[in-house]
C-alpha cells in the first residue's frame, strides 16, 4: 500500500509539472481575452480550498480509543454491573431459609396474660425455634443453577464488550477512509484546476474551445460536491464516535491514523476452530443449555416433599413440670399433575428450545465468520490487482493523454476521462481497505482475536 501510495505521488507529481510547463508555454503564446468564465474559476478556487481542507492534529492510536470506550462505554459499564450483580446470588438460593424464633404464652382460665400460670400445669411461657429444611439437593440445584446464570451474564458482558469494540474500529477505520478521500480530492482538485488552465490557454490561441473549458469547471464542481458530502459523513462519524466512548459532544474532532494493509495469519479452519471455544454467543448458549439441564433436574426434585423441625421448650409455674416439644413437618408435594408436572413439563422443553438455539447460533456464527472470512480475502488480492495493475495502468494511460493532449493528438473529453479513470481507482482502492479492516474487525469478535494490536496477532 506505501508502494502503490508513493507511485501514484510520482505520477501526480510529474503530470502537475507537465501541466505547468503547458500552462506558461500557452499563455506566452497569446494574451487574447478568456471566455466569461473566469469568476467561476476564481470562486471554485477558492471554495476548493477550504472545502478540501482535513482537521489537523496528532492521530489518535486505536488502541487508545478501544481502552476509553472499555472504561467509559455505558452499554459495556450496564453488562459490567449485570455480570458482577449475578455472581451474589447463588450464595443466596443456595442457603437455608431463615430460622423462624418463637415466644409463646398460654393463659388458662382467662384472656389476662399470665393468668392461671401459679395454679395451672398447662399455663406456660414457651420459647421455641423452627427450622425449613428443603429435600436434599435442592439446595445444590438451586446455586448451581444461579451459577449457570453468572457464566451467562458473563459471556453476554463479553458479547456487549466485543460488539461495542467492533464498533469503535469500524467507525474508526471509516473516518481514516474519509480523511484519505477528502486529502484525494483536494490534491485532485488541484491538479484537475491546473488542466482547466491548460484548456483556457489553449482556447486562448485558438487550439481548444469553449466547451473544453466548461467541462474542466464541471469536473471541478463535482469534486467540490462530493467533498461536501465526504464533510457531512466526517461529522456523522464523530458523533458516533463520541457516543462510544461516551464523550461530550464539545471534545475535540478524532483524527485517525493512516489505513494500514493488516494481514490475516490464520485459516479458515483455526478461526472456525477459536470461535467455537472463544466466542460469546456461542458460549452464553452452551451455558443456556447447562443451565436449563440443571433446571430439569431442579423440577424433578420437586416432585419430593420438603420438611421443617421445630423446638420448644415451655416454662410453668415452679410446682410444677416444664414441657419440651419436638415437632417435625412434612410438605407433601400432592397436586402434583397441576403443579410439579407441568413444570417439568415445561422446563423439557425449554432445555429442547434452548438446544436448538445453540445448534441455530453456532451455523450462524460459522457462517458469519466464514463470509467474513471471504471477503478479507478477496478484498486482499482485489488491493493487489490495484496497487500492481490497476492504479499504474491508469497513470500510463493519463500521462500518455497528457502528452498527446499537448500536442494536439488528443481531444479534451479523453484527457479528461483518463484523469476520472485515476481518481476513481484509487478511491475504490482505499474503499477496498476499508472494506478489508472492517472485515478483519468482524473476525476479531467472531472469533477473540486481535489482529490489529502490536504482538503475534492473538488475544
Amino acid at each position: 500500500m506505501v508502494k502503490s501510495n508513493g507511485s501514484a505521488a510520482h505520477f501526480k507529481a510529474a503530470a502537475m509539472f507537465g501541466i505547468l510547463v503547458a500552462t506558461v508555454t500557452a499563455g506566452a503564446q497569446s494574451p487574447s481575452h478568456s471566455p466569461s468564465t473566469q469568476g467561476t474559476l476564481g470562486a471554485l478556487k477558492t471554495n476548493s480550498t477550504q472545502v478540501g481542507e482535513v482537521e489537523s492534529g496528532s492521530p489518535t492510536p486505536l488502541a487508545e480509543l478501544i481502552e476509553e470506550a472499555e472504561r467509559h462505554n455505558p452499554q459495556i459499564l450496564a453488562a459490567r454491573h449485570g455480570w458482577k450483580g449475578a455472581t451474589q446470588v447463588p450464595s443466596q438460593v443456595s442457603t437455608l431459609p431463615d430460622p423462624e424464633i418463637m415466644v409463646q404464652q398460654f393463659a388458662v382460665g382467662s384472656p389476662r396474660p399470665f393468668a392461671g400460670y401459679t395454679n395451672s400445669d398447662f399455663a406456660y411461657v414457651g420459647f421455641g425455634v423452627s427450622q425449613d429444611l428443603p429435600y436434599p439437593g435442592k439446595l445444590r440445584l438451586r446455586g448451581e443453577v444461579a451459577e449457570r446464570d453468572v457464566a451467562i451474564a458473563r459471556e453476554h458482558y463479553e458479547a456487549v464488550r466485543r460488539t461495542v469494540i467492533e464498533q469503535v474500529k469500524a467507525t474508526y477505520f471509516m473516518l481514516a477512509y474519509e480523511r484519505q478521500e477528502l486529502e484525494i480530492l483536494a490534491h485532485d482538485g488541484k491538479l484537475l484546476e491546473q488542466v482547466a488552465k491548460i484548456a483556457e490557454a489553449r482556447y486562448r490561441v485558438g487550439q481548444g474551445n469553449q466547451q473544453d473549458v466548461l467541462k474542466a469547471q464541471l469536473e471541478q464542481t463535482k469534486i467540490l460536491r462530493d467533498t461536501a458530502t465526504y464533510q457531512q459523513q466526517v461529522g456523522i462519524l464523530q458523533a458516533q464516535m463520541r457516543q462510544s466512548l461516551n464523550r461530550p459532544a464539545n471534545q475535540p474532532d478524532i483524527v485517525p491514523e493512516t489505513l494500514v494493509d493488516t494481514p490475516l495469519n490464520y485459516t479458515v479452519d483455526e478461526l472456525l476452530d477459536r470461535a467455537r471455544t472463544e466466542n460469546p454467543e456461542v458460549l452464553g448458549q452452551s451455558q443456556m443449555v447447562k443451565r436449563n439441564s440443571l433446571a430439569v433436574d431442579l423440577a424433578r426434585k420437586d416432585f419430593y416433599p420438603d420438611f421443617s423441625a421445630q423446638y420448644m421448650w415451655q416454662h410453668t409455674a415452679s410446682q410444677f413440670r416444664d414441657y419440651y416439644m419436638l415437632t417435625f413437618g412434612v410438605r407433601i408435594p400432592i397436586y402434583r399433575s397441576r403443579r410439579q408436572q407441568p413444570e417439568l413439563t415445561q422446563n423439557v422443553e425449554e432445555l429442547n428450545r434452548t438446544r436448538r438455539e445453540y445448534e441455530a447460533q453456532v451455523q450462524q456464527t460459522f457462517f458469519d465468520l466464514r463470509d467474513q472470512y471471504l471477503e478479507a480475502e478477496t478484498a486482499e488480492r482485489v488491493l493487489t490487482m490495484y496497487r500492481e495493475g490497476l492504479i499504474p495502468q491508469a497513470a500510463g494511460v493519463f500521462n500518455a493523454g497528457l502528452a498527446a493532449y499537448e500536442s494536439n493528438r488528443e481531444d479534451f473529453e479523453t484527457l479528461v476521462t483518463s484523469f476520472l479513470d485515476v481518481l476513481r481507482l484509487d478511491e475504490e482502492y482505499w474503499r477496498t481497505l476499508l472494506d478489508h479492516e472492517t472485515a478483519l474487525a468482524r473476525l476479531e469478535r467472531l472469533a477473540g482475536i486481535d489482529l490489529h494490536a502490536k504482538g503475534d496477532g492473538t488475544k
